[in-house]
């Protein structure tokens, strides 16, 4: 369950919150804190001394050239420290010289550590300035003195990827380093493209937008609520330019967790933090892939996701007992859309408690009935957990938590709160013993319910209150009537510190709200005296880590976690959902930006709530989504307590568009999974925007309403009311319609108009692809098991061609996924085509797992091929095969160009060849040719 707590009355109306956004940020945006302050703020710092450490870095020391108090005293003198930690990889480190301050925790994201503050400060400061330039094999940093700025350029054409000096132009100021509000600025050219620098909805698409605001600072604010700080952040930007005409793309991370503000002004980025350090990471690509596998190289490859995990998924905020999530199920067998599984939000519990069961509506015994009736076909069941433990003296959890001293504190007791169950107190996943009492209760609750994953969610932290809290005495909180979210507690705002009032007012919640509102109090206390000030957006990060360490444990199968906060390196335990969005043609549209973001973020298991969570999609606005969200990575409806009914079962049009798109989910699963293992061992996004695979395509760098799965497969959805075409662009090649693969467009870099009825959504393979699919199935469970099919495409009407494709198998319950455990099986695939003649093989890798699982090529399509319809010669690994003798069949149909149709030509040029009636054993090497006829 989750509402939007922070802005819900705007929430309510996003129109009102849009007049508020225009009026606060037209021409840009500032904060009220700074509007008297000048746009450079202090003369910056001189470097003062520079030299290589043991380790192969190198260490100086800046000075303050001025001092100013805007926003507090300038810090003296600080340390820089720069080191090539991978041949693509930089790092640049800046700190005060004298005392530590607040980093991301190296145990939470594993690291290198700089050199610890005041070593070698006196001796260094005595050495003259050698050092000109730090040269690595792919990135140079270059620095100027005084004032200091630093640049990193590419090596191999000398790009300037990053420069924070001003020049002494007026569109940024020097670098400001403060303890409560840090200031760096980069020029950029103006033709760059930019992306990332979430979690937020962008209503102008991926790309970056200048003068749109981007504040990072994890906040329980509804995804309708548009460029606002939202459940995640990721301080992290790719930028794609063209150098002549060849793609570049390079990421900057600036690892830090404290709220700030970036302004990207098209020609400048300026990032304002309210604390900690600089830590800077630059990943030198070149291609969007390279910098997505260098980055989660870095901070942690994308969790090993369950098999289950990609097929369709149901929830609902409102499943009041057992009986209706029976009905659930049996509704969507009987309507013959696929499910792999169900989920409850809070429904299940006892009065909002976590690791509860509500005994009248979710009695334990047939609670375990129905899911042992689930599991036995295959089905999982998933619940929600909040951070929040109800205080309450007879409450199991409660007991445990507070003998186990695991709470944040404020002022020495554990600091109040209020969510769903009423007063709450939230753990300190920052302390080992919260860490290891998560753990326990996780597996007490699995003893009582077998669940088969769990729901973060509210983790921002959310808070129904601000400010000190006590319960109130004389009066039952909550009610029971009303609004679950509205504050019952008495409270009192908290301004008496800097840690609750800071100088510099970062855009919060996009109004300038104070940044403890609806959270945790800022100057509460974590483990070892961390503040709340400082580890706010890691909460969400630190409970996925616990909760993926508790999971792990339980049985040692792959969890399967999904988190509503995320950070950097959340990725790698957790999948994501995009929150709290609204069943309109808007949010749909919306959707696509977001799942493509966190592709870059690192975290690639990522999916809107299909048809909208709040109130209420139309039926055609629910047959479109379904066609969208069929491909999301992870594929869930889910809606709100108070929304109508939205399974895809409740209209019959969207029963048969879920038929239609989901069925091909369930065909394609094999590669989808076969995604998840590349994103696992390489960051490869599962969904990516175009430019991925054609970067040199300028016209794809802002597209964002359509998208490919992999590097081959592309949707092109209908995403306008009343609409029965869609205006696709297609990269140059041919593209073949999965649905009907007769249907080719043959490309040269344009938009074309396809057709779109109802119930269709356009989904494309490009050449040089081959695809495995499956038969398909009503649960992933039925549908692995069934025959393989190799769907081939070369350039359509070719006389040669490649193509390749890859498949990865495994037990899905292991919680590695890797080669070599003697469960799991690799296969290269591969096809030549060349005067006529057609070559299919495989190259497999430890076989075994597929040979004891009896998986078999069925069959073996081949798009795009010339010549006559005419075949012959076939062979199978080596032999000659009479088709007839073997209970095999050849079939070749003349294929259909869209380009073909717009010239007025009405010839095909390719054919689609089938061969049907095989039995290739998916874990053994196979190669099988046949000749074309040639063309009269």
């Amino acid at each position: 369950m989750s509402f939007p707590i922070s802005l819900l009355s705007l929430t309510l109306n996003p129109f009102c919150l849009l007049l508020v956004l225009i009026s606060c940020f037209s021409g840009g945006y500032s904060s009220s804190s700074s509007s008297a302050a000048p746009t450079r703020i202090g003369k910056g710092y001189r470097l003062i001394s520079f030299e290589e450490t043991s380790d192969g870095g190198f260490l100086g020391h800046l000075q303050v050239n001025q001092k100013n108090n805007f926003y507090g005293p300038d810090i003296p003198l600080l340390q820089l420290y720069v080191k090539h930690e991978s041949e693509n990889r930089l790092r640049v480190h800046i700190t005060d010289a004298e005392k530590q301050r607040w980093e991301v925790p190296y145990n939470l994201l594993p690291r290198d550590q700089p050199p610890k503050p005041k070593q070698a400060i006196g001796r260094s400061r005595k050495k003259p300035i050698s050092v000109l330039e730090i040269a690595g094999s792919e990135l140079i940093f270059l620095h100027t003195v005084d004032p200091f700025s630093f640049a990193v350029t590419r090596r191999s054409n000398g790009q300037t990827l990053f420069n924070s000096s001003s020049g002494g132009g007026d569109s940024f100021g020097e670098m400001v380093f403060k303890d409560q509000y840090l200031e760096i600025s980069t020029r950029l050219p103006e033709d760059a493209s930019l992306y990332g620098l979430g979690e937020n909805t962008q209503p102008h698409g991926i790309k970056l937008y200048p003068n749109d605001p981007y504040t990072l600072y994890t906040t329980d604010v509804s995804a309708i609520n548009l460029n606002t700080d939202l459940y995640g952040s990721h301080p992290v930007y790719m930028e794609l330019r063209n150098v002549g005409d060849k793609p570049y793309a390079h990421a900057v991370l600036l690892l830090n967790s404290n709220g700030m503000d970036v302004f990207y002004r098209g020609n400048s980025l300026t990032y304002k933090l309210i604390g900690g350090v600089f830590d800077f990471y630059f990943f030198v690509g070149p291609t969007p892939l390279d910098v997505v596998d260098q980055y989660t190289s870095f901070i942690g490859r994308p969790a090993p996701m369950p098999y289950w995990s990609l097929g369709f998924h149901q929830c609902r905020w409102g499943y009041h007992n057992l009986s209706v999530v029976e009905d659930v199920v049996e509704n969507y067998k009987k309507a013959k859309i696929p499910l792999d599984v169900i989920w409850n939000d809070d429904d299940h519990m006892d009065s909002h408690k976590d690791f509860t069961l509500n005994p009248i509506n979710y009695p334990r015994p047939k609670l375990l009935a129905f899911l042992e009736k689930i599991h036995s076909i295959g089905m999982k069941y998933i619940v929600l957990i909040d951070p929040g433990i109800g205080v309450n003296s007879s409450y199991g959890v409660y007991q445990r938590a507070i003998a186990n001293d695991v709470f944040i504190k404020y002022e020495g007791e554990p600091y109040l709160a209020q969510v769903w169950p009423g007063a709450v107190n939230f753990p300190d996943f920052l302390n080992p013993k919260t860490v290891a009492w998560w753990g326990d209760e996780i597996q007490r609750f699995h003893e009582l319910v077998p669940v088969d994953g769990l729901w973060i969610d509210m983790n921002e932290a959310s808070n129904f209150c601000s400010g000190k809290c006590t319960i109130p005495e004389g009066k039952q909180c909550p009610s029971g009537t009303g609004p679950g979210w509205e504050c019952c507690l008495d409270c009192k705002n908290i301004t008496k510190t800097k840690w609750d009032d800071p100088p510099y007012k970062i855009n919060a919640s996009g109004l300038q709200v104070p940044i403890g509102f609806k959270t945790i109090a800022t100057s509460a206390v974590h483990y070892n005296g961390v503040l709340e000030y400082d580890a706010h957006s890691l909460y969400g990060f630190s409970q996925a880590i616990a909760t993926h360490k508790a999971l792990q444990g339980l049985e040692g199968k792959r969890p399967f976690i999904l988190s509503r906060s995320t950070y950097v390196g959340s990725g790698k335990y957790a999948a994501h959902w995009t929150g709290d969005n609204k069943g309109t043609w808007e949010d749909l549209k919306y959707s696509i930006s977001t799942v493509l973001n966190f592709g870059i973020f690192g975290v690639p298991m990522v999916g809107a709530d299909i048809c909208g969570f709040y109130p209420a999609p139309t039926e055609e606005l629910c047959n479109r989504w379904i066609e969208v969200g069929a491909f999301y990575p992870f594929s869930r409806d889910h809606a709100n307590y108070y929304s109508p009914r939205q399974e895809l079962y409740q209209w019959e049009s969207v029963t048969k568009s879920a038929q239609n798109a989901l069925g091909m989910r369930y065909k394609l699963l094999p590669y989808l999974y076969t995604l998840t293992y590349f994103a696992h061992i390489s960051g490869a996004p599962i969904a990516r925007p175009l430019f991925f695979s054609f970067p040199a395509f300028k016209e794809c760098h802002g597209l964002s309403t359509q998208f490919l799965l992999g590097s081959s497969l592309m949707v092109s959805p209908v995403l306008e009311q009343g609409e029965t075409k869609v205006k696709a662009l297609f990269p140059p090649g041919s593209w073949y319609n999965v649905f009907d693969m007769t249907q080719t467009v043959v490309s040269k870099g344009q938009y074309f108009t396809l057709d779109a009825p109802l119930h269709v959504v356009n989904v494309h393979l490009y050449q040089n692809t081959i695809l495995p699919m499956q038969q398909g199935g009503m649960i992933s469970k039925e549908a692995r098991m069934t025959p393989f099919t190799l769907i081939v495409s070369f350039p359509a009407g070719a006389s040669k061609g490649e193509a390749k494709g890859s498949l990865y198998l495994d037990n899905d319950e292991l919680p590695e996924m890797k080669l070599g455990n003697g469960y799991s099986t690799y296969v290269e695939l591969y096809a030549i085509l060349d005067q006529g003649i057609v070559k299919v093989w495989s190259e497999v890798e430890e076989g075994k797992f597929a040979l004891d699982k009896g998986w078999i090529i069925e069959k073996v399509t081949v798009l795009g091929v010339g010549g006559s319809e005419k075949i012959s010669a076939l062979e199978i690994n080596g032999s000659s095969v009479a088709p007839d003798a073997c209970n095999i069949e050849l079939s070749s149909m003349k294929q259909k160009h869209l380009r073909d149709l717009e010239d007025g030509q009405e010839n095909s040029k390719s054919l689609m060849v089938n061969i049907t009636g095989l039995k290739l054993p998916v874990g053994e090497n196979f190669s099988m040719s046949w000749k074309m006829g040639i063309q009269g």
